[in-house]
């Protein structure tokens, strides 16, 4: 039940951060139009490249080594001095190659840059300890306060004439107020800290080794296909691609929201008993790795182009685009629960050759077909490559651990999906031919609702698993769910 409230608490702060992160890119893409996103996009894509080799993996072991719960203290320092030294070396090759970088952006932003990674590092260093400590929930709690005052920021600068200058300042006040908050979290379940020796670092050093793929996977995930776009097609397009990508990720919010919740539940628990033990475990967070993302399928397929719309004239001619992404995070919502469980049994080398296996796939499929068929083939590449990289990572958990994938709870969300599939498409239809509401946004905002509400309480009637978890975490009796 703890799990499950946990779960939730996390997935609505991770909910309410993307809602604001929608309001401020609507408003800045009405005000500055396509091009300004393109380049902050192309930024903020080229930083997650390079926090990669500010981590190297010790963000991943920091969380797997306070988890287990022994000597915290020397791990926290042990795991801040290395990633502040990364951050170092990392500063200095930017400030070397600067004009080259420029020339990419096609922006004068390298102070930029640096002063992201830097925020960047720090608030990966900050959710690392506090999922380690058990504190989710307040990580999760972050994502929305980081993304507010961003979207605060950005809001009020680019409104006082701040342009695309305003979308840089903006993105590192938000991580500066959530580090600040995190830190303080920290030191209240933290309050000591001891001196590391050699031998924390090289723990942390013996499970970075195999993790650091794991945060390149995941970067290149969201942005291998931006980067690439970046040598081949306008800024302006790339603003475009970038929406739709941020409206495909809003879909796989919850899957992230459990993958972080079991982490440390499974971490703990495989490290005093054998791995066997979290079989259970590993089939939930397979039940529920899909539950928004495959209505979310029908619903982006459908109305693609009437949400894309909201943003300005310009982005619906991205809703092809938005199709394929939901497709690719669908596969990735699976996927993080099983590379999750290989790093929570601490057998983070079978998860390193998956993300290797990803990684590969990614930047040849990405090079293959962007130069072939742009930005379609950017997402069909990342489609393709994340489901090879799905099939080798059930190869490894099925290896492992004796589990059963719950065909039949996956199904029945498929079912209740095509039922508000149908419902919202009678009801595009009718929108289409009769007026009825008149107005793109509102027909959005009754679609969306009216196929959630088809789609939650047709699994409640069919999924008897589902109406028991729903029961087991609600705050309150509902006489319906017994």
């Amino acid at each position: 039940m703890r799990l499950g409230q946990t779960s939730l608490l996390h997935f609505l702060s991770s909910l309410l951060a993307s809602v604001l992160g929608f309001v401020a890119t609507i408003y800045i893409a009405r005000m500055l139009g396509s091009e300004p996103l393109g380049i902050y996009n192309v930024a903020v894509g080229l930083v997650s490249w390079l926090a990669i080799i500010g981590k190297v993996g010790f963000t991943g072991a920091v969380t797997k080594r306070v988890s287990e719960g022994e000597e915290r203290g020397a791990y926290t320092v042990a795991g801040a001095a290395i990633i502040l030294g990364l951050f170092v070396f990392v500063a200095a090759g930017i400030l070397a190659f600067r004009g080259y970088i420029v020339d990419y952006i096609d922006y004068s932003a390298t102070l930029y840059v640096v002063l992201i990674l830097l925020v960047v590092l720090l608030n990966g260093l900050v959710n690392s300890l506090l999922t380690g400590l058990h504190l989710v929930h307040i990580s999760g709690f972050l994502s929305p306060v980081k993304t507010g005052a961003r979207a605060f920021s950005q809001i009020a600068l680019v409104a006082t004439g701040a342009s695309t200058a305003g979308l840089f300042i903006g993105h590192i006040a938000g991580f500066v107020v959530a580090i600040a908050i995190g830190g303080y979290f920290i030191a209240s379940r933290l309050p000591t800290l001891s001196r590391p020796r050699r031998r924390h670092f090289e723990s942390l050093g013996s499970f970075a080794k195999f993790s650091w793929l794991g945060t390149l996977q995941s970067r290149m995930f969201n942005y291998t296909d931006v980067i690439v776009l970046g040598f081949f097609v306008s800024s302006g397009l790339i603003g475009v691609y970038a929406v739709a990508w941020n409206v495909g990720q809003f879909l796989i919010l919850f899957s992230g929201a459990v993958k972080s919740t079991l982490f440390p539940e499974m971490s703990e628990m495989s490290a005093r008993d054998d791995p066997q033990v979290v079989s259970h475990i590993v089939e939930q967070s397979l039940t529920f790795g899909g539950l928004f993302l495959v209505p979310g399928l029908f619903g982006g397929a459908l109305l693609g182009e009437r949400i894309l719309q909201i943003y300005g004239p310009e982005f619906p001619k991205g809703a092809e685009v938005l199709t394929i992404l939901i497709v690719a995070n669908l596969f990735m919502g699976y996927q993080n629960q099983l590379l999750n469980t290989l790093n929570a049994v601490d057998r983070p080398d079978l998860a390193f050759r998956v993300n290797a296996v990803f990684v590969a796939a990614n930047v040849a499929l990405n090079v293959a077909l962007i130069s072939q068929f742009g930005w379609i083939g950017a997402a069909v590449a990342t489609a393709v490559s994340v489901a090879i990289s799905l099939v080798l990572a059930y190869r490894h958990v099925a290896a492992l651990i004796d589990f059963e994938v719950p065909v039949a709870e996956i199904a029945k969300q498929w079912l209740a999906a095509l039922l508000m599939g149908s419902v919202v498409y009678a009801g595009l239809e009718a929108e289409n031919t009769y007026r009825l509401v008149g107005h793109n946004l509102a027909t959005v905002l009754v679609l969306v609702t009216t196929g959630a509400a088809v789609y939650f309480l047709t699994l409640l009637v069919i999924s008897t698993e589902f109406r028991e978890t729903v029961d087991r975490n609600v705050p309150i009796e509902i006489p319906l769910l017994s």
